[in-house]
C-alpha cells in the first residue's frame, strides 16, 4: 500500500462511523436527471427527504423549537440522499473533492425567518463526512410549498476528481 493510499479519505467509512448508511438513490420525480456532470463539477438536482421510497418529512416549518428540529432532521436526510446520488454518479464518495454549494428550500409558514437553522442539518452532515472539504457556500430560502409537501429540499454542487 502506497503512502498516498494510506492518506486517502474513506468517506463511506466516516458515514458508517456516524451510524448512517446510504439509502438507494431516489429516482427523478419528473423530466430531469438526478445529477449532471460537466468537467469537474457534479450538479445534484433538488433532493427531498426520502426514506423507504416516500417523503418522510412533510408540512410547514415554523419557528418553534420542535419544528426547527424537525426541519433540521429533514435537511440531514436530504443530504444523505444527495450522498446516495453522488455515489450513484461517481461509484464512490471518495471521488468528491469539495462540496461547493448548497441551495436549500424550507417549506415555511408566512414570515418564516429561520431557514438557516433548518439547513444547518444538511451543512453539518456534509462537514461531518467530508471535514473541511464539506464546508460550502449556501443559500437558505423559505418558500410557500415544495414537491410532495416536503418540508425541505436541497440542491448541491460538488467538485469531483
Amino acid at each position: 500500500m502506497s503512502h498516498d493510499t494510506i492518506n486517502q479519505p474513506n468517506y463511506e467509512t466516516r458515514l458508517a462511523a456516524l451510524g448512517l448508511a446510504l439509502p438507494p438513490p431516489a429516482a427523478a420525480l419528473g423530466a430531469y436527471a438526478p445529477f449532471t456532470r460537466t468537467g469537474n463539477l457534479l450538479f445534484l438536482a433538488g433532493t427531498l427527504p426520502i426514506e423507504n421510497g416516500k417523503v418522510a418529512f412533510t408540512g410547514k416549518i415554523d419557528s418553534s423549537a420542535e419544528r426547527i428540529e424537525y426541519g433540521r432532521t429533514a435537511a440531514r436526510l436530504c443530504a444523505l440522499n444527495v450522498l446516495a446520488n453522488i455515489k450513484a454518479a461517481l461509484g464512490t464518495l471518495d471521488a468528491v473533492a469539495h462540496i461547493v454549494s448548497v441551495t436549500g428550500f424550507v417549506n415555511g409558514v408566512d414570515d418564516f425567518a429561520d431557514s438557516p437553522k433548518v439547513l444547518n442539518g444538511a451543512s453539518e452532515l456534509f462537514a461531518e463526512v467530508f471535514g473541511e472539504l464539506g464546508k460550502h457556500s449556501r443559500a437558505a430560502v423559505s418558500v410557500n410549498g415544495l414537491p410532495l409537501r416536503a418540508s425541505v429540499e436541497i440542491a448541491v454542487i460538488a467538485e469531483v476528481k
